[in-house]
């Protein structure tokens, strides 16, 4: 009977079972006394008339502290953690050299400007992610070593990853520098650019679902590839390429791989080209020009000079309107059709890798500067240049912005810090710090998760308020996600 009744008393009182089961002991003890030759004893003192007032009391001591079940249909319904989706995902496992990604606490993970989760790719992370139509985040890293008298060790790989949870789904090792950002084409297949050594340049053409190799191109006339393909509307790659000092841009047939034309400029290319409405591609070169040239054929129809070298990409707005930026410390408004000069901002730095940005409302945003000094992001009206505001970071700007859907503006910059800015005042809404230089363009998931790459070997996937990216004609490097690159209505 006795342990028949503490199991009821345990079933209904939960935790707090134990202070009524130490009473109830005593008092069963306290009877047995009672019962016996000190019955007269018991009676005197008064004690059983106060036997069972004290079980009571005990009782409901314990009880007041009952748990509260949660019901099964509650238990049922509780979502998933990052931590939980991470569990069912397959790990690297190959030691020091194995990148690895790492969920934050659930805790964090819901405050905008938090890190969802991080992976470690092993090398110096300066190339743009890309989002692939499945939410696959897709990110190139490299490494250069020198040992011994072999010389110069040459690592690239090409990251594909889950983007909900960062962990790895395939990886494919180009045996590359990878600095450009790779591209996603229209049936997934991921195109990437490298450099291997000082002799040669190759694109590599991956099936987007398992990393395998589709084709290569390769010129061995020596070169180096910074600049991310696009992709034309009727299937056309485009790149830009070094040779030495001289610079030229390619077509390739996108399922083969072939040589359809190239066109050499008067320096070296590191812009990315972009494609308007029309299928013209517009290109910068170090040889202080912006070129429009015919998607078909590659001739030029029309070149600009700026005055100074240009490495920033150019972005096309809703009318065919042209932005870049130039290191002559100028941001341009140019006519896509004739390349006449709408208008010209002066700004305080010059303008590296930053590439334009348009907001839904029409805004230009743009950041200055490099590792050799600038530190501002500018917001300028697009109809007119007017400057709206100005923000400066603690470092040079390199990175490009991207602008969300609720209007905040995400960008990377040398003090190690990616900011998300108010679009309409320049006012800083939060910042995240990593542990190195963000000259890595940011790229917005449909979902308004911020992918950015880091100079501390890891990229991070970061909470923002936004829904997606931007409704506007260039809301971010290369367009869009997938970084076609072209312009589309």
């Amino acid at each position: 009977m006795k342990n028949s009744f503490l199991q009821e008393l345990r079933q209904e009182c939960g935790s707090g079972i134990w202070s009524a089961q130490i009473l109830y002991l005593s008092i069963i003890n306290l009877v047995s006394y009672c019962s016996g030759k000190h019955t007269v004893n018991c009676v005197k003192l008064g004690h059983m008339k106060y036997l069972f007032l004290v079980m009571m009391v005990g009782v409901l001591v314990g009880c007041g502290k009952r748990e509260t079940p949660v019901p099964e249909q509650a238990k049922a319904s509780t979502k998933p953690t990052v931590q939980d989706l991470e569990k069912d995902q397959p790990k690297p496992t190959f030691g020091k050299e194995t990148p690895q990604s790492k969920a934050a606490p659930e805790a964090t993970a819901q405050k905008p400007g938090s890190v969802l989760w991080e992976f470690e790719t092993g090398s110096s992370i300066s190339s743009p992610p890309v989002i692939g139509v499945d939410g696959t985040v897709y990110i190139g890293g490299s490494n250069i070593t020198k040992f011994g008298s072999s010389g110069w060790s040459f690592n690239g790989v090409l990251y594909a990853l889950n983007g909900k949870t960062g962990s790895k789904k395939w990886e494919s090792k180009t045996g590359h520098i990878i600095r450009a950002s790779p591209t996603i084409g229209p049936d997934g297949t991921v195109y990437v650019g490298s450099k291997v050594g000082s002799q040669e340049f190759n694109v590599h053409a991956l099936d987007g679902k398992t990393g395998a190799k589709k084709w290569e191109f390769s010129n061995s006339v020596g070169g180096w590839m910074e600049s991310a393909c696009a992709i034309g509307k009727d299937g056309a790659i485009y790149f830009g390429v070094t040779i030495g000092l001289k610079g030229k841009v390619y077509c390739l047939d996108r399922k083969t791989g072939t040589k359809k034309w190239d066109f050499e400029t008067g320096a070296e290319v590191k812009s990315s080209p972009v494609i308007g409405y029309d299928g013209t591609v517009y290109v910068g070169s170090l040889d202080k020009k912006i070129y429009a040239l015919d998607g078909a054929s590659g001739l030029k129809k029309w070149e600009f000079y700026t005055g100074n070298y240009l490495y920033s990409s150019p972005a096309i707005g809703a009318d065919g309107t042209i932005f870049l930026g130039s290191y002559a410390r100028k941001i341009y408004s140019l006519d896509g059709k004739t390349g006449a000069k709408k208008w010209e901002f002066k700004t305080g730095y010059p303008i590296s890798f930053s590439s334009p940005a348009i907001g839904s409302d029409g805004i230009i945003y743009i950041g200055t500067g490099s590792t050799w000094g600038g530190r501002k992001v500018y917001a300028l009206e697009g109809a007119t240049g007017e400057k709206k505001w100005e923000f400066e970071t603690g470092d040079g700007v390199e990175s490009s912005p991207a602008i969300g859907s609720d209007g905040t503006v995400y960008i990377g910059s040398n003090d190690n810090k990616i900011y998300a800015l108010d679009g309409a005042t320049g006012d800083k809404k939060w910042e995240f710090v990593t542990g190195g230089s963000v000259s890595s363009s940011p790229v917005i998931g449909s979902d308004g998760t911020v992918y950015v790459g880091s100079k501390d070997k890891k990229l991070y996937a970061i909470k923002t308020d936004s829904k997606g990216p931007a409704k506007s004609p260039w809301p971010m490097f290369g367009q869009n996600a997938q970084r076609t690159g072209r312009a589309m209505k």
